[in-house]
């Protein structure tokens, strides 16, 4: 699932592209891709964007009048950029949003179809999809303690946790959770005030730097290559690599559609986190499904 590093890149190669220019055409080849039905999805064509912004993990085009296009891209969902008036892939294409100079072009990979375009006149329907949680990178270190203490919950779920973070998901809370050298099974009200502390810089450097790592790689182009598992993580999607920071292996929890990637010898004092034997806490306070994990 793209996460807010991924989704501020995507904003930044869409306002290079799209901002200031008008829709000559919304098409929806799979109907249920389309989340609401008035105002119609064509109210769009003639408009021209003047914003963008992010929800959570979603994309907010903003047009005149007070008209909204959101795009949630969830797990499998990516977002190309074609020649005008390209036809939509057969197999992995949902909809595509035509300008005069170019086409975004929304595809899922897989049988699943979880992304999501919603069209709203007027802000509270997008305020509506907002799970509430804050922006990791727009509180201070009182209201990021705050945050995450206010339930006594696993590290890995507060983190994930759309009530509670905005914009952080699997992949990265493993690497922030590495970073902050903490167990992702800790609860959060068992945290010292010098382990919130590593937290809350664990965090902000996590997102902060993927940022600008994927913002120089990409150059300025579009991003193609959008993925949860990069060879230059430390330990996301890892398992049995050695640990970039002592060498140990990577190890894993695998509960229900979600896999957790740690470093036991940094971040549990070696002790290995058996799957069977947290069952019992997982089923408590981990997601079940992709679903669970975005709604919270």
């Amino acid at each position: 699932m793209p996460e807010l590093p991924d989704i501020v890149v995507y904003l930044e190669a869409l306002e290079a592209r799209v901002l200031g220019h008008t829709v000559t055409g919304v098409r929806i080849v799979s109907p249920s891709v389309l989340r609401t039905f008035e105002p119609r999805h064509d109210v769009l064509v003639g408009r021209r964007v003047t914003g963008l912004r992010r929800v959570g993990k979603r994309i907010v085009l903003g047009f005149p009048d007070e008209f909204y296009l959101v795009i949630h891209l969830m797990v499998a969902g990516r977002l190309r950029w074609e020649t005008t008036g390209k036809p939509v892939p057969r197999k992995v294409g949902l909809a595509a949003v035509d300008f005069e100079h170019g086409t975004l072009v929304l595809t899922e990979q897989g049988t699943h179809r979880r992304a999501g375009i919603w069209v709203f006149r007027g802000w509270e329907g997008v305020a509506g999809l907002d799970r509430g949680g804050v922006e990791p990178l727009g509180v201070d270190s009182t209201e990021f303690a705050a945050a995450v203490s206010k339930d006594n919950r696993t590290l890995k779920r507060v983190l994930t946790d759309p009530t509670v973070f905005s914009g952080i998901g699997n992949a990265y809370s493993d690497e922030i959770l590495w970073q902050a050298r903490l167990s992702p099974v800790k609860r959060s009200g068992q945290l010292t005030t010098e382990e919130m502390t590593r937290l809350h810089a664990a965090v902000v450097t996590t997102l902060t730097d993927w940022t600008e790592k994927l913002r120089s790689e990409l150059g300025g182009e579009w991003p193609t290559k959008v993925t949860a598992f990069r060879e230059d993580m430390a330990v996301h999607g890892r398992f049995g690599l050695p640990c970039p920071r002592c060498g140990s292996p990577v190890q894993r929890i695998v509960y229900a559609d979600n896999e957790t990637n740690y470093c036991a010898t940094c971040q549990t004092e070696g002790r290995l986190l058996a799957d069977r034997s947290l069952s019992r806490l997982l089923k408590d306070d981990w997601p079940r499904t992709i679903e669970d994990l975005e709604e919270g």
